[in-house]
């Protein structure tokens, strides 16, 4: 079912679309730390410090396969506000093509550069071998997890938030059963948790696949918009490359991160590893709003709608800051609790530390809130080369916050890399945000 975004409360729009995405993300959040959750739970520490050491390097790579994926749908997004329904299925057409070749391209690349990447993260000896193990698997998946992405977020680019919520809930439970199975039945170890995650994601993709064909007659091709387009091709990657490149930046900053953190020792690799997992489930709201903004902006940008836009931006504005200061307390009073999910409750010393970092954090969310916010509203608007510029200044903050400050001043110094590289991205996006406001006020005021 599409949703018109273009017409009615621009609250009410927003708040609408974002919760079952809001949901979505949430399990999102749980599909991803069931890996990290059950190894620890039932393999041990050492093999969470292998799946978290690796985290880093998941997120450069599966992290660009969604960028791209998103960046893929702004156009549908533009084309289904503008009601342009040939040039939709023509973009969708291209998606398919382009994303072939690409899944392709990554996968090989990213399983013969592992082992070159472990070494560049200072991978610890005693838990390379586990390292290696599952995130090799993940890799020899990307084209699961490409497949699923798209199709949730070309769904999500015609306003349906509900759908792949549905498909990621089941993606979901059949991890977790897949990875209780694969790990306590056959003791694959941390195999088996890689292995439940790509076969989840395939599954899901699949009956996601069937269940849009079937209900989403807007997105069927025909032989008039079959036919490959070099232009739309250079739309989708002028769109999906600068999206994915951000996630890459952004990902090479925490690249760095990891590698500087992997010298500080296990316990310090799992308190790490439990604390980025526990922010990324506490955020994990504010980002879901900045996702939001990317697919209103875009439909109303494609309606020709700008003052539409500035009232939903501002509603967004003030949802995230409400929802800060949710996070903090989340943060302060149950990060401990949220810690015991992944690890016993005897490992007081690597509890302590991953809160430690946990409540750090969560004294910047607003500052997070505002990144996640207006790096997504440009993308919706276009925009998306200067939204990825803000990578380069998280990864500048990240790169000089790990090999300076960490390696002088070790545990204390990770705790805050990340929130400076959030204050670092924000002072370049406010002014960035603003120059594109003022871009497009005089395109529309040229047309009228």
């Amino acid at each position: 079912m599409t949703k018109d975004m273009t017409t009615g409360s621009p609250m009410k729009n927003i708040i609408k679309f974002c919760l079952p995405l809001m949901l979505g993300q949430l399990f999102q959040q749980l599909y991803n730390m069931a890996d990290t959750v059950i190894v620890g739970r039932f393999v041990g520490k050492t093999a969470l410090s292998a799946v978290g050491s690796v985290g880093a390097l998941n997120f450069l790579i599966i992290g660009s396969i969604t960028g791209l994926c998103a960046g893929f749908a702004i156009p549908i997004a533009q084309r289904f506000g503008a009601q342009d329904i040939k040039n939709l299925k023509k973009y969708v057409a291209n998606i398919i093509y382009t994303s072939a070749v690409l899944g392709v391209v990554v996968t090989l690349g990213a399983v013969l550069l592992t082992k070159p990447l472990l070494s560049i993260l200072n991978t610890p000896a005693e838990i390379y071998k586990d390292a290696y193990d599952y995130i090799v698997i993940i890799f020899a998946g990307i084209g699961a997890t490409m497949f699923y992405n798209l199709l949730a977020s070309i769904v999500r680019s015609l306003g349906d938030s509900k759908t792949p919520l549905y498909f990621l809930i089941f993606s979901s439970v059949l991890n977790i059963v897949l990875d209780i199975f694969l790990i306590t039945v056959f003791r694959m170890g941390v195999r088996g948790a890689s292995v439940a995650t790509v076969i989840a994601q395939l599954v899901s993709g699949v009956l996601c696949f069937v269940y849009v064909k079937r209900s989403f007659p807007i997105l069927h091709i025909d032989k008039e918009t079959a036919k490959p387009d070099f232009a739309f091709v250079k739309n989708l990657l002028r769109n999906g490359l600068p999206m994915a490149l951000q996630f890459s930046i952004t990902a090479l900053g925490s690249v760095i991160f990891q590698s500087c953190v992997n010298g500080l020792g296990a316990d310090v690799i799992a308190a790490a590893t439990i604390g980025g997992k526990t922010q990324l489930m506490i955020v994990l709201p504010s980002e879901t709003i900045g996702i939001t903004m990317a697919t209103y902006c875009g439909q109303n940008l494609g309606a020709g709608k700008l003052d539409r836009i500035k009232k939903g931006i501002g509603r967004g504005f003030i949802l995230a800051a409400a929802y800060s200061a949710i996070g903090i307390c989340v943060a302060r009073f149950l990060g401990p609790y949220i810690s015991l999910l992944f690890i016993e409750a005897k490992e007081t010393a690597v509890i302590a530390l991953a809160q430690q970092y946990i409540e750090m954090g969560s004294y910047f969310y607003l500052v997070l809130s505002v990144l996640f916010l207006l790096r997504n509203s440009l993308q919706g608007l276009g925009y998306s080369f200067t939204a990825m510029t803000t990578g380069v200044f998280e990864l500048a903050a990240r790169g000089i916050g790990g090999l300076v400050f960490i390696k002088q001043y070790g545990y204390d110094a990770a705790c805050v890399v990340n929130p400076a590289a959030w204050i670092v991205a924000d002072l370049f996006l406010f002014p960035a945000f603003f120059v594109v406001m003022n871009k497009l006020n005089k395109r529309f005021k040229s047309v009228e």
